[in-house]
């Protein structure tokens, strides 16, 4: 039964893209490849990870994307015996001096205990998102050079963003602004999380003009102090916050699946998924106008 819904969901995708920025069947697709058995997980070192690595290459350079250096690769060291593969692509824009960093890490668990967790939503859903987001912007100039990092090595304790800031493609402090996806595409409330206002209050009536009829978008779980409900540093955007570049994370709480073997291509809700990418698109088309 999951599977007839979902191939109605897939077949009602052809109708979201109409009129649409975000085309749902591209998304799906990317998603499901990303989240594949054929993937084993996506842990750094393995035959699967390097199979994620080169299909995201596949979709920087089918973009269009510029890269830094050859075939979009910057490596780091996570290990004595693993070499991390941070994936940097970007898209020139009219203030070619002020960049705005786009992430989602492609790196999940892997095999644990003989189980494949497949890390569907953490995180194929973001490295996914931030493809189609690159999609719009290859098209649409923006205003801001935007840089599209699709971080390794998230899930060993943030070293490939922190790699990024250590050694940026471009100079720290003309880095504006990390926008960070991480798990967009599941929550039974239909609520998105951005978190990172706290700290940089000035995005809060960027945001506020961000509208959706599907997806309620949620400002908070940023403010110190308060334990597992501070997501400052709980995904890539901390390596940023670290060295006091300003955050937007735009997340989900923690569902049952998360870090499990079920957290599956089968078990994301493709609905909100599209929803949720399309509501990071219209922020990101406001802040790269208006964030200064």
């Amino acid at each position: 039964m999951k599977r007839n819904l979902f191939t109605l969901f897939l077949i009602a995708g052809l109708s979201w893209t109409a009129d649409a920025q975000v085309d749902s069947t591209r998304l799906l697709r990317d998603m499901k490849i990303l989240s594949s058995p054929e993937m084993e997980g996506r842990r750094p070192g393995t035959e699967g990870h390097r199979k994620a690595k080169e299909y995201i290459q596949k979709r920087f350079k089918e973009i269009g994307l510029k890269s830094f250096k050859p075939d979009y690769i910057e490596t780091f060291t996570v290990r004595d015996t693993i070499i991390g593969q941070n994936l940097i692509g970007y898209i020139p824009g009219k203030k070619s001096d002020q960049y705005i960093v786009i992430s989602g890490h492609y790196d999940h668990i892997g095999v644990r205990r003989e189980q494949l967790n497949p890390g569907a939503d953490d995180n194929a859903s973001g490295a996914t998102g931030i493809i189609e987001i690159a999609e719009y912007f290859a098209k649409n100039q923006p205003e801001h050079t935007l840089i599209f990092a699709s971080f390794d090595a998230e899930e060993m304790g943030l070293r490939g963003a922190r790699a990024f800031v250590e050694n940026p493609p471009v100079p720290l402090e003309k880095i504006v602004l990390n926008i960070n996806l991480d798990m967009v595409s599941r929550n039974d409330q239909n609520r998105l999380v951005a978190a990172g206002t706290y700290h940089t209050p000035s995005l809060i009536p960027l945001l506020d003009q961000v509208k959706s009829d599907k997806i309620t978008l949620i400002k908070g779980y940023d403010v110190p102090g308060t334990g597992r409900d501070d997501w400052t540093n709980q995904s890539d955007q901390g390596a940023f916050h670290a060295k006091k570049i300003p955050f937007i994370y735009f997340g989900v709480e923690d569902h049952p699946d998360y870090h499990t073997p079920r957290d599956t291509f089968e078990n994301i809700q493709p609905s909100y998924f599209y929803h949720a990418v399309s509501l990071i698109l219209d922020a990101v088309k406001i802040i790269d106008k208006q964030f200064k």
